[in-house]
Protein backbone atom coordinates (compact mmCIF):
# COMPACT_ATOMS: atom_id res chain seq x y z
CA UNK A 1 0.00 0.00 0.00
CA UNK A 2 1.28 3.48 -1.16
CA UNK A 3 1.06 6.51 0.69
CA UNK A 4 -1.06 9.56 -0.66
CA UNK A 5 0.65 13.10 -1.46
CA UNK A 6 -2.50 15.55 -0.83
CA UNK A 7 -1.57 18.83 -1.91
CA UNK A 8 -3.24 21.48 0.22
CA UNK A 9 -3.61 25.38 -0.90
CA UNK A 10 -2.28 28.11 1.79
CA UNK A 11 -4.89 30.57 2.34
CA UNK A 12 -4.17 33.62 4.83
CA UNK A 13 -5.93 32.52 8.33
CA UNK A 14 -7.20 36.12 7.91
CA UNK A 15 -8.46 36.57 4.73
CA UNK A 16 -8.78 34.09 3.08
CA UNK A 17 -6.38 35.46 0.21
CA UNK A 18 -4.18 32.13 -1.54
CA UNK A 19 -0.16 32.70 -0.58
CA UNK A 20 1.84 32.59 -3.34
CA UNK A 21 4.27 30.09 -1.82
CA UNK A 22 7.20 30.06 -3.65
CA UNK A 23 9.43 26.59 -3.64
CA UNK A 24 11.21 26.35 -0.45
CA UNK A 25 9.18 29.35 0.56
CA UNK A 26 8.35 29.01 4.94
CA UNK A 27 7.16 32.86 5.10
CA UNK A 28 5.26 35.17 3.60
CA UNK A 29 3.24 38.51 3.86
CA UNK A 30 -0.21 38.65 2.96
CA UNK A 31 -0.72 40.74 0.13
CA UNK A 32 -4.31 41.61 1.57
CA UNK A 33 -4.58 42.24 4.80
CA UNK A 34 0.16 42.50 5.48
CA UNK A 35 -0.52 39.83 8.21
CA UNK A 36 3.16 37.95 8.57
CA UNK A 37 2.58 34.19 8.08
CA UNK A 38 4.70 31.27 8.34
CA UNK A 39 4.69 27.80 7.84
CA UNK A 40 4.67 25.13 10.61
CA UNK A 41 3.85 21.46 11.20
CA UNK A 42 0.49 22.69 12.11
CA UNK A 43 -0.30 24.92 8.81
CA UNK A 44 0.01 28.61 8.76
CA UNK A 45 0.71 31.07 12.29
CA UNK A 46 1.08 34.23 12.55
CA UNK A 47 4.40 36.37 12.87
CA UNK A 48 5.47 39.15 13.27
CA UNK A 49 7.39 40.54 10.38
CA UNK A 50 9.44 44.46 9.88
CA UNK A 51 11.16 46.02 7.60
CA UNK A 52 14.17 47.89 8.23
CA UNK A 53 13.90 51.71 7.75
CA UNK A 54 16.15 52.14 4.97
CA UNK A 55 18.26 55.00 3.47
CA UNK A 56 18.22 56.54 -0.01
CA UNK A 57 18.17 53.84 -2.82
CA UNK A 58 16.13 51.08 -3.74
CA UNK A 59 17.15 48.09 -2.30
CA UNK A 60 16.57 43.96 -2.94
CA UNK A 61 15.26 42.85 0.88
CA UNK A 62 16.27 40.14 2.31
CA UNK A 63 14.77 38.20 5.17
CA UNK A 64 16.70 37.50 8.79
CA UNK A 65 15.70 36.07 11.68
CA UNK A 66 15.79 38.17 14.68
CA UNK A 67 16.44 36.42 17.93
CA UNK A 68 16.56 37.45 21.22
CA UNK A 69 18.93 35.49 23.92
CA UNK A 70 21.94 34.89 26.20
CA UNK A 71 24.79 32.01 25.46
CA UNK A 72 25.64 30.82 29.28
CA UNK A 73 28.37 29.04 29.11
CA UNK A 74 29.35 26.09 32.15
CA UNK A 75 32.65 25.71 30.38
CA UNK A 76 35.26 27.26 28.05
CA UNK A 77 38.95 26.18 28.19
CA UNK A 78 41.50 27.34 26.41
CA UNK A 79 44.96 25.69 25.13
CA UNK A 80 45.81 28.43 27.67
CA UNK A 81 43.71 27.18 30.24
CA UNK A 82 41.08 28.57 31.31
CA UNK A 83 39.29 31.12 29.60
CA UNK A 84 37.81 34.46 30.76
CA UNK A 85 34.27 35.00 30.12
CA UNK A 86 33.84 36.68 26.72
CA UNK A 87 32.29 40.24 27.95
CA UNK A 88 29.72 39.78 24.80
CA UNK A 89 27.44 37.43 26.50
CA UNK A 90 27.69 39.25 29.72
CA UNK A 91 24.10 40.72 28.59
CA UNK A 92 21.40 39.13 26.39
CA UNK A 93 21.73 39.55 22.38
CA UNK A 94 19.85 39.91 19.63
CA UNK A 95 21.14 37.65 17.29
CA UNK A 96 20.83 37.82 13.57
CA UNK A 97 20.38 34.65 11.16
CA UNK A 98 19.97 34.91 7.71
CA UNK A 99 16.55 33.37 6.31
CA UNK A 100 17.30 33.52 2.77
CA UNK A 101 19.28 30.74 0.60
CA UNK A 102 22.46 30.93 2.20
CA UNK A 103 24.85 28.54 2.89
CA UNK A 104 26.08 27.39 6.82
CA UNK A 105 29.53 29.69 5.91
CA UNK A 106 27.63 32.70 5.09
CA UNK A 107 24.57 32.87 7.68
CA UNK A 108 27.78 31.50 10.10
CA UNK A 109 30.05 34.92 9.07
CA UNK A 110 27.79 37.73 8.28
CA UNK A 111 25.31 36.36 11.41
CA UNK A 112 28.43 36.49 13.53
CA UNK A 113 29.75 40.22 12.39
CA UNK A 114 26.03 40.95 12.72
CA UNK A 115 25.12 39.43 16.12
CA UNK A 116 28.87 40.90 17.25
CA UNK A 117 27.47 44.74 16.19
CA UNK A 118 23.89 44.40 17.53
CA UNK A 119 22.65 46.12 14.74
CA UNK A 120 20.39 49.17 15.67
CA UNK A 121 16.48 47.96 14.17
CA UNK A 122 14.76 50.66 13.31
CA UNK A 123 11.39 49.53 11.95
CA UNK A 124 10.33 51.66 8.59
CA UNK A 125 7.55 50.85 5.96
CA UNK A 126 6.29 48.11 4.42
CA UNK A 127 8.38 47.81 1.02
CA UNK A 128 8.48 45.23 -1.60
CA UNK A 129 7.59 41.55 -1.39
CA UNK A 130 8.88 39.42 1.55
CA UNK A 131 10.44 36.50 -0.68
CA UNK A 132 12.95 33.76 -0.39
CA UNK A 133 12.50 32.99 3.35
CA UNK A 134 13.80 29.63 3.00
CA UNK A 135 15.23 29.10 6.86
CA UNK A 136 12.60 27.57 9.34
CA UNK A 137 12.67 29.16 12.79
CA UNK A 138 13.28 26.30 14.74
CA UNK A 139 16.82 26.00 12.18
CA UNK A 140 17.06 29.37 12.88
CA UNK A 141 17.58 28.83 16.48
CA UNK A 142 20.27 25.43 15.91
CA UNK A 143 22.01 28.20 13.45
CA UNK A 144 22.14 30.67 16.44
CA UNK A 145 24.50 28.54 18.42
CA UNK A 146 26.44 28.01 14.96
CA UNK A 147 27.10 32.33 15.37
CA UNK A 148 27.86 31.38 18.87
CA UNK A 149 30.57 28.88 17.97
CA UNK A 150 31.71 30.89 15.02
CA UNK A 151 32.60 34.25 17.75
CA UNK A 152 34.09 31.85 20.47
CA UNK A 153 36.33 30.11 17.63
CA UNK A 154 37.37 33.65 16.64
CA UNK A 155 39.20 34.74 20.14
CA UNK A 156 42.80 34.90 20.49
CA UNK A 157 42.82 32.57 23.10
CA UNK A 158 41.78 29.26 20.69
CA UNK A 159 39.15 27.95 22.74
CA UNK A 160 39.58 24.25 23.28
CA UNK A 161 36.76 23.18 24.53
CA UNK A 162 33.21 24.69 25.95
CA UNK A 163 29.40 23.78 26.49
CA UNK A 164 27.09 26.49 26.80
CA UNK A 165 23.17 26.68 26.45
CA UNK A 166 21.08 29.25 24.34
CA UNK A 167 18.37 30.56 25.95
CA UNK A 168 16.04 32.40 22.83
CA UNK A 169 13.15 34.09 22.34
CA UNK A 170 11.11 36.24 20.53
CA UNK A 171 11.52 35.46 17.23
CA UNK A 172 10.89 38.05 14.61
CA UNK A 173 11.56 38.38 10.78
CA UNK A 174 13.24 41.12 9.55
CA UNK A 175 14.17 42.41 6.03
CA UNK A 176 17.26 44.43 5.86
CA UNK A 177 17.91 46.67 2.75
CA UNK A 178 20.84 45.20 0.41
CA UNK A 179 21.38 48.17 -1.67
CA UNK A 180 22.45 47.76 -4.80
CA UNK A 181 24.75 44.94 -5.34
CA UNK A 182 26.33 45.99 -1.50
CA UNK A 183 26.52 43.71 1.13
CA UNK A 184 24.48 43.81 4.57
CA UNK A 185 27.98 44.88 5.98
CA UNK A 186 27.04 48.52 5.41
CA UNK A 187 24.74 48.34 8.34
CA UNK A 188 27.77 47.54 10.97
CA UNK A 189 29.62 50.47 9.98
Amino acid sequence: MSASVELVLLKCPQCSTPVPAGEDEVAWVCQTCGKGLQLTADGLAPLAVHWQARRAGKPEWLPFWVLSGAANFAIRESYGGQAKQNPLWAAPRRFYVPAYPANLRDIEALGSELTRAQVALEPGPAEGVLQNCTLLLEDAQRAAEFIVLTIEADRSDKVRNMTFKLDLSGAELWLLPFEGGRELRHMVS
